[in-house]
C-alpha cells in the first residue's frame, strides 16, 4: 500500500431516504464519516424547488457545521418523471426530454460548485424503447459535451458512472465516451466497485488500478458476480481489503461512498455497520501489505 493517509468514507443519502437531510448529516458526522454522497431528490435537496439556491446555501452551512465533504449525485429514480424510473435521459428521442435531463444536470453542477463538492456524478440511462445505440450515442455525447462546458467553468469535475444495463454500462464504454469527446480533462469516472464484481472481466482491484487516472468518485458495497443487487457488507462476494489496498496504491483522495439505495428502512444501522466494516477492512489491507498504521496514517 503505497498511498499515504487513510481513505475517506462517505454514505449515500439515497440509503437514508427516511431521514430528514439535517438528521442524516448529523448521523453521519456522529458515526465518524468524512463525507456524504448527496443525491438531489425531492426528500432532501430537491433540484426542482423554486428556492433551490436558498436551500443549497443552508445545506452548505450544515456540511460546514458537521465537517463533511460532499459528492453531488444525480441518480434519483423519479425526480423528473413520477412514472418513469430515471427518465427522461440524455438518450431520449424527445428533444424536450433530453433538455429536461440536461437542465437537471446543469443544476447539479451549480449545486456542486456552491457546496464545494469534489465531483458531480451522473450516468447515461438505459436505451429508451424504440431507440438504438447508433442514434443514442451521439445524443449522449452531445449532452455530455454541453455539461462539460458548464462543469469546466466551475472547476468541479464530472464523474460519469458505468451502470449495468445502461448505454454506458462498463469501463470500456467510458473509454469510448472519452475518445468520442476528445479525452477532455474534466470528464472523470465514478467507479462503483460492486459493478466491477457484477460484470467486468477484471477483478474489482484490477478495475481500480486500470481506472485510477480518471477516478473522481468511488462507490462501494457488497455484491455477487452477475447480479446487480447492492448488498450490505458480508452478504455478497466482495473481497473488500484488496479493493481498499488498490485505492491506496492509486493515490485516490476522493470520497469512498457506501451505496445502499434499497436499505433506507435500516439506514442508520447500515451506516453504522458499514463504517465499522470498512475501517476493519482497511486495517486488514494494511496488515496484508505489511504496512504498520503509523507508517501511512493513524489507526482507523
Amino acid at each position: 500500500m503505497s498511498g499515504s493517509g487513510r481513505l475517506r468514507y462517505a454514505y449515500g443519502t439515497n440509503g437514508l431516504a427516511d431521514l430528514r437531510l439535517e438528521d442524516a448529516l448529523a448521523l453521519l458526522a456522529d458515526l465518524g464519516y468524512d463525507g456524504v454522497g448527496l443525491t438531489l431528490d425531492h426528500m432532501h435537496l430537491d433540484p426542482l424547488a423554486r428556492d433551490l439556491p436558498r436551500r443549497t446555501a443552508a445545506v452548505a452551512r450544515a456540511l460546514d457545521r458537521y465537517g463533511l465533504s460532499v459528492t453531488v449525485e444525480t441518480g434519483a429514480r423519479y425526480v423528473l418523471d413520477p412514472r418513469r424510473k430515471h427518465g427522461p435521459t440524455l438518450l431520449d428521442p424527445d428533444p424536450e426530454g433530453r433538455g429536461a435531463r440536461l437542465e437537471l444536470l446543469l443544476k447539479a453542477v451549480r449545486v456542486a460548485a456552491d457546496l464545494g463538492a469534489h465531483a458531480t456524478h451522473f450516468f447515461s440511462g438505459v436505451l429508451p424503447e424504440g431507440a438504438d445505440p447508433h442514434t443514442a450515442w451521439p445524443r449522449f455525447a452531445d449532452g455530455v459535451g454541453a455539461l462539460l462546458s458548464a462543469a469546466d467553468a466551475t472547476g468541479v469535475p464530472l464523474a460519469v458512472e458505468p451502470e449495468p444495463g445502461h448505454l454506458l454500462g462498463d469501463l470500456g464504454a467510458f473509454q469510448r465516451l472519452r475518445t468520442t469527446l476528445g479525452e477532455p480533462e474534466g470528464l472523470g469516472l465514478t467507479l462503483d466497485v460492486g459493478h466491477c464484481l457484477c460484470l467486468e472481466a477484471e477483478s474489482p482491484p484490477e478495475c481500480v488500478r486500470s481506472a485510477a487516472p480518471w477516478l473522481r468518485h468511488v462507490q462501494i458495497e457488497d455484491m455477487r458476480r452477475g447480479v446487480h443487487e447492492h448488498l450490505p457488507f458480508g452478504e455478497g462476494e466482495m473481497d473488500v481489503p484488496p479493493v481498499l489496498a488498490a485505492l491506496h496504491e492509486s493515490g485516490y483522495a476522493g470520497l469512498v461512498t457506501v451505496e445502499l439505495p434499497r436499505d433506507s428502512h435500516a439506514g442508520p444501522d447500515r451506516a453504522r455497520d458499514s463504517l465499522r466494516f470498512l475501517k476493519e477492512a482497511e486495517k486488514s489491507a494494511r496488515r496484508q501489505s505489511g504496512l504498520r498504521p503509523e507508517e501511512g496514517s493513524p489507526p482507523c
